[in-house]
């Protein structure tokens, strides 16, 4: 399965490069790169920052794609 998610949707409403958003939450500027891609997927400590930081719920920004 699959991660689909809106950090790229949620960071542009906000005005935030890739960089200030890694500074605003903790991690590196790849990091965000990588989550945006699908390339990797958040700790459940990192999901919960984005979450508390977008005011979204984690299923709002990350759902499930693809069969079982």
């Amino acid at each position: 399965m699959k991660i689909k998610n809106k950090i790229r949707e949620m960071r542009l409403k906000k005005g935030l490069s890739q960089a200030e958003l890694a500074e605003i939450i903790g991690v590196s500027r790849q990091t965000i790169i990588s989550i945006e891609k699908g390339a990797c997927v958040p700790s459940t400590l990192l999901a919960l920052r984005l979450s508390k930081l977008f005011g979204k719920t984690v299923n709002d920004l990350f759902s499930l794609i693809g069969k079982k």
